[in-house]
Order: structure tokens, then C-alpha cells, then sequence
């Protein structure tokens, strides 16, 4: 349904290093970069995958509200991974790893609130 979706960051430098961290968790990797943005994706490119990535940080004002942005993991170690390494950078628990019911049996996940202040998540879907 999305193509991708982009967030300013108060430091690039510094969410880049975080971002580079966190998303290798869950086998992303850096797709292009510039002294003013950068963008993550998955290794594998089909023909409907943007080449440039789905996720974009760029230098600016964070928003407000801050947003809530879901990154799929493949694994339950994927998302435990995500959640030390975030914390690890300085990330806020938005959520410790773990089941969440309420949204369906399967449904494992783990929030931070990443430098600044955006709820990310890693969730597996699979309970494996």
C-alpha cells in the first residue's frame, strides 16, 4: 500500500548511526545517502520495489505530533535485537519486547522512542 514514508530528524549524523543500528537488526540495510537525507530498505529490489529505499530520514524539524512507524521483523529475535540496540543508542522503552494480544495472537513486538522522540516499533506477526 506505501511506497515509502520520510521523518525530519533534529541531527542526521546521529539518527544516522541509530537508524544504521537499528534496521540492520532486521536485515535492512542503507540505500542512499547524501548530507541532507538518508534511506533504508530491504537488500532484495523486485520491480515494484523503489530502489531508493522505503524509509527516509532527512535533516530538519521534527514533527509534531510525533508519528508511530512499524517495521516488520521477521523474527522474535529480530524485534529483541531492535529493542537492545535501540536502547543501547539512547533510545526511550516505548513498550518492552513482547506479546500484544489485543491486537492478535501472534502480535510480538517492542516500541522506543527513538532520538527524537518518534514511537518505533519492530513487530513479527509469525510468534516465531
Amino acid at each position: 500500500m506505501l511506497n515509502h514514508i520520510g521523518i525530519n530528524v533534529s541531527d542526521l549524523s546521529r539518527s544516522r548511526h541509530f537508524y544504521d543500528a537499528v534496521l540492520a537488526e532486521l536485515g535492512c540495510i542503507g540505500k542512499t545517502a547524501s548530507s541532507t537525507f538518508a534511506s533504508y530498505g530491504v537488500p532484495t529490489i523486485d520491480q515494484h520495489d523503489d530502489p531508493c529505499g522505503d524509509f527516509w530520514i532527512s535533516e530538519g524539524e521534527p514533527s509534531v505530533p510525533r508519528v508511530h512507524i512499524a517495521f516488520t521483523a521477521l523474527s522474535i529475535e529480530s524485534v529483541e535485537r531492535f529493542y537492545r540496540t535501540a536502547i543501547t543508542l539512547g533510545a526511550a522503552c516505548n513498550g518492552e519486547p513482547g506479546y500484544r494480544p489485543k491486537y492478535h495472537s501472534k502480535y510480538y513486538a517492542a516500541f522506543v522512542l527513538d532520538l527524537d522522540g518518534y514511537n518505533i516499533e519492530a513487530v513479527c506477526h509469525s510468534g516465531m
